[in-house]
This record gives C-alpha cells, structure tokens and sequence, in this order.
C-alpha cells in the first residue's frame, strides 16, 4: 500500500510540470504583457518596457518558466495578480471556501439523488418511475448550466422572489447555485447508477440472497448496490473536481466570489499568474482525488486488490 502510494505521488510530479508548462506555453502566445495591462494601453512605452523588465517578462521563455517552477516548488510561491498586486495564493485561498462549499453541497445532492433515483429506476424497470427517470436524466444532461441557472433566477428571485439571486450571505442563497450545479451531476450519476444496479441484480448471488428469504431492501442495499459501487465512486470522483471547475459560469450569474469567478476575472484581464496557478492547483486536486479513489475501490470491494509488489 505504501509503496503503491508512493509511486503514485512520485507519477504527479511529471504531470503537475506537463500542466504548468501547457498553459504556459499558451500563455506566452497570448497576445498582450503583464506591464500593459498594469498600466494600461495609452502608457508610454519606455515604461512598459521597464516594467516588464522588473517583472521578468522580457527573459527567454524557458527561463521565465524555469523561474516560476522553482519558487512553486521550492517556496510554494505561485507568483503576484498583475491586476491586485497581490499573491496569487493568498487571492485563491480567500475564494477558495465559497468554491468547496457549493462544491461539497453539490455533490452531497448529485449523489443522494442521482443514487436514489437510479436505484429506484433499476429496481422499477420499464414502469412509469423508471421512463419518467430515465427522460428526466437525459433531459438534465443535455440543459446548460447557465440557462437553468437564468430559468432559476428568473422563477425563483424575479417572478416568486422566494430565493435570493445572488451572493452567498444566508443559507437561502445557497439554494439556487446548488441546484443548478446539482441537477447536471445527477442526471449523470442516475444514468450510471441504474446500469450498474441492473448489470448488479442479475447475478447469480443476488437471486441466491432472495432464495433464502432476505428482504428486498436487505438485497438491494447490502449486496447489489456495495457491489455497484465501483464504477458510481469512479464518476463522483472528477465530478467533485468538474463541480468546482465548472462552477465558475455558476458563480459569475450569481455573483459569487469564488476561485470560478476569479478565473474569469483572470482570463479576461490577462491575469497570467492567476492562471497559471489555478490550473495547477485545479491539477493537484483532481490527482489527489483520484489517487483517493484507488484507495477506496480496496475498501469498498475486498476483491479489489493493489498490484503485487505494492503492499
């Protein structure tokens, strides 16, 4: 287990440098400089030029990445916002919450309901649960998340004004951007979760479970679904990643001061130091999460074992 471990954080550290040295590569191709879009586009150019000299910019590009590699790595230094002059880490962390937070409550709902419904529909095979479940899923998949979020505000805040439209101030504020963010990841989950449960409930073991007598919930909930489990964790993993990714439209229409805003904000402003850095950061969480993953398929399902060698 250890040694499986350590082999796969070892594995990250070429992919972490392969992300980093992508985006900056487009970046450096990006039309415009850092000192321009500090002082602006009317500045004289002899200042322009000084500032990018103070900022590095006007270095080889292997140099400037080489720079950037070694403070990230040897002082955990993911460099200055051009456009607040302040840390790129410290303006991540202060938005990081919001972000976690609608994640986390997002995907509690996606895997509560997606489960739910997708056992449901699996278990009511060909009736009206399972037609009604099945249309809803493929419906919710196919929506974007901006215009449900748009239908949302416009019913929930403009036309009933039961929910707040925007900002993250009280629970109800919670409500809306969770449920756009939730339904899409449901729609997914339910999907999978009915294939798995119908592959699942044919086999020989779970008509062996019913021959002798247990309950269909004791069937459905201690034999069928541990055993499709495997491929649901598989999902829910980049999810919770795609979740905070994919949350940065979600946050824009609701004014949210998450990391998905500041990415915006970032990449409309030539922020290149902020995204740079979220990108890495965005990188090491998805491969962390998945390395979680590997882990929990040995738990969940005994048979499951890490490669020889690696115990």
């Amino acid at each position: 287990m250890y040694k499986y471990v350590i082999k796969r954080l070892l594995i990250t550290i070429p992919v972490l440098l392969g992300v980093m040295f992508i985006v900056f590569t487009i970046i450096n191709f990006t039309p415009g400089d850092p000192a321009s879009m500090i002082l602006g586009e009317s500045a004289p150019q002899e200042d322009i030029d000084r500032l990018n000299h103070e900022l590095g910019y006007d270095q080889p590009f292997f140099v400037r990445f080489f720079d950037y590699v070694k403070g990230v790595v040897l002082e955990g230094d993911l460099g200055t916002s051009y456009r607040t002059n302040q840390p790129v880490l410290d303006e991540i962390l202060s938005r990081f919450p919001y972000t976690v937070q609608l994640a986390v409550l997002s995907i509690v709902f996606s895997s509560l309901i997606g489960i739910s419904v997708g056992i449901l529909s699996a278990v009511k095979q060909y009736t009206l649960v399972d037609t009604a479940s099945t249309v809803l899923a493929m419906v919710f998949s196919a929506v974007p998340g901006f215009w449900l979020a748009l239908m949302l505000i416009l019913i929930f805040s403009l036309t009933l004004g039961w929910l707040p439209s925007y900002d993250l101030d009280t629970a109800k504020s919670y409500i809306l951007p969770t449920v756009t963010l939730a339904l899409s990841g449901a729609a997914s989950i339910v999907r999978l979760t009915r294939s798995t449960m119908l592959e699942t409930i044919r086999q020989d073991y779970i008509r062996t479970a019913r021959a002798k007598g247990l309950s269909e919930f004791s069937v459905i909930n201690r034999h069928a679904l541990k055993n499709a489990l495997i491929p649901i964790i598989t999902v829910l993993a980049p999810l919770i990643v795609d979740l905070m990714t994919g949350s940065l439209v979600v946050e824009k229409i609701f004014a949210i001061p998450g990391v998905g805003s500041l990415l915006v904000t970032a990449i409309q402003s030539n922020d290149y130091n902020v995204v740079i850095g979220l990108s890495f950061i965005y990188s090491a969480m998805y491969i962390g999460i998945m390395l979680v993953v590997d882990l929990l398929y040995g738990i969940i399902d005994p048979r499951i074992r890490l490669a020889k060698g690696d115990d």
